[in-house]
């Protein structure tokens, strides 16, 4: 009955509770492996918080947020193969993270070089001006990290390389100011992208948006295997008899498990622990701010980058695709409360100097999204409350990125889990 314990039949049912990317990869790699699965999801849509839309105060569709996939993503990019959407990213022909500096004006780029020995530390052109060798020999430190460290215990954090390299990427992919980030998990992005070489640190985006990669061929790919999602079905209760989840609970219908189905929970973790008492989560979560911008003409980035760094300011990555500009604030609680004219006027002065555009009073038409609980908080108290895929019952896994993958909160950890959780409980 799952976890290898027992047998599914030719008629066992595997339920994938949720839609986001972690239940999509799950129910793809089930029905790779020739499962029947049965995708159930509370919107009226797939993709969760990684999803595109039309926006008409822009008259385009844009992304809920912005989110940056690299060579080192292995599992999403054997999700991509499988949907047959891996063509659909994009990436700068050269592998380079441009900055800019807002106080100083000063641009840079950082140029990792291909194979695994990183020779561009030795080229002053390649690295943060005015670094020396030794700065980035600080990445030592999170590796002999313990599980309780911050950044800031293996860190100085008031150095000026550290703003211009290390803030920079702790930010944007632990989405939680180095004070009380997690060192351990930062060292796991190292170890996968600087420590790999040139290739692992490409950055891809989806050309036509996050739904039109991600989403949409996952939910086409599903419907040719006779998996075709179950829009408006929210889970409300599960139903259990000892060991075992025997039954789901979803208002209007009710569904009783026989012996060999399987249920796969791939919602946030505050659901997942109401759903599963005593489920140990993490329990508080950061923030994340996107302003988008419509311009009236196309703009690109030299060198055909899809985004840029921005130190000194109040905007953090800047994102480009045609005539949308778009602005990611990280680790954004402290915008909530702002009001999104404000914000907008904020970020937009940040991105008229970033991107040369000149005296810009009043930014053009936008959109500011706020998601509040972007990510789970992934300090070293929270990331130790992360559960694995197994749970108590045998024929029941949970997924989703703030489960223990052993990566941050990203695309790719939610991929991990979806396919982590699939091994688990098709056995």
């Amino acid at each position: 009955m799952g976890h290898g314990s027992g047998y599914h039949g030719p008629m066992a049912i595997f339920h994938v509770i949720g839609a986001g990317l972690a239940g999509l990869s799950c129910a793809v790699r089930l029905a790779g492996a020739g499962r029947t699965v049965a995708l159930h999801e509370a919107a009226p849509h797939a993709g969760g918080r990684c999803r595109s839309y039309f926006e008409p105060a822009l008259g385009c569709r844009i992304d809920n947020g912005n989110h940056l996939m690299l060579g080192a993503n292995h599992a999403l990019m054997d999700y991509l193969d499988t949907i047959g959407a891996k063509d659909s990213l994009s990436s700068a022909p050269e592998v380079f993270f441009p900055y800019v500096e807002l106080p100083s004006g000063r641009r840079w780029s950082i140029r990792p070089n291909f194979g695994p020995l990183p020779w561009w530390l030795l080229a002053p052109g390649r690295r943060v001006p005015d670094s020396r060798l030794a700065d980035y020999f600080s990445a030592a430190r999170f590796r002999n990290a313990a599980a309780e460290d911050t950044v800031a215990d293996v860190l100085d954090c008031s150095t000026t390389f550290f703003k211009r390299f290390w803030e920079p990427l702790l930010v944007a992919v632990l989405n939680t100011e180095a004070e009380a980030a997690s060192a351990r998990l930062m060292w796991s992005v190292i170890d996968l992208t600087f420590g790999r070489g040139a290739q692992a640190c490409r950055a891809f985006v989806a050309r036509d948006g996050l739904s039109a990669s991600l989403v949409d061929p996952a939910v086409e790919w599903l419907g040719g295997q006779g998996c075709a999602p179950r829009f408006g079905s929210r889970l409300r209760a599960i139903q259990f008899d000892g060991g075992r989840a025997a039954g789901l609970d979803f208002g209007a219908h009710r569904i009783a498990l026989d012996a060999g189905d399987c249920v796969v929970l791939a919602v946030p973790p505050a659901r997942a622990a109401e759903l599963l008492p005593g489920l140990v989560v993490p329990k508080t979560s950061r923030a994340i701010v996107n302003a988008h911008y419509r311009l009236e003409q196309p703009h690109s980035l030299p060198g055909g980058s899809p985004l840029l760094g921005v130190i000194g300011g109040v905007a953090q990555w800047i994102f480009l695709r045609g005539d949308v500009v778009s602005v990611t604030v990280s680790a954004a609680d402290a915008m909530l409360d702002v009001s999104a004219d404000d914000i907008a006027a904020l970020l937009w002065a940040d991105v008229a100097k970033a991107l040369d555009l000149g005296a810009a009073p009043r930014p053009p038409r936008h959109r500011i999204l706020k998601e509040r609980r972007a990510t789970f908080a992934q300090t070293p108290t929270e990331v130790a409350r992360r559960p694995g895929p197994r749970t108590e019952f045998e024929n029941l896994a949970v997924a989703g990125d703030w489960t223990d993958t052993g990566l941050p909160a990203t695309i790719e950890s939610a991929v991990c889990s979806g396919y982590a959780a699939a091994e688990l409980i098709k056995k």
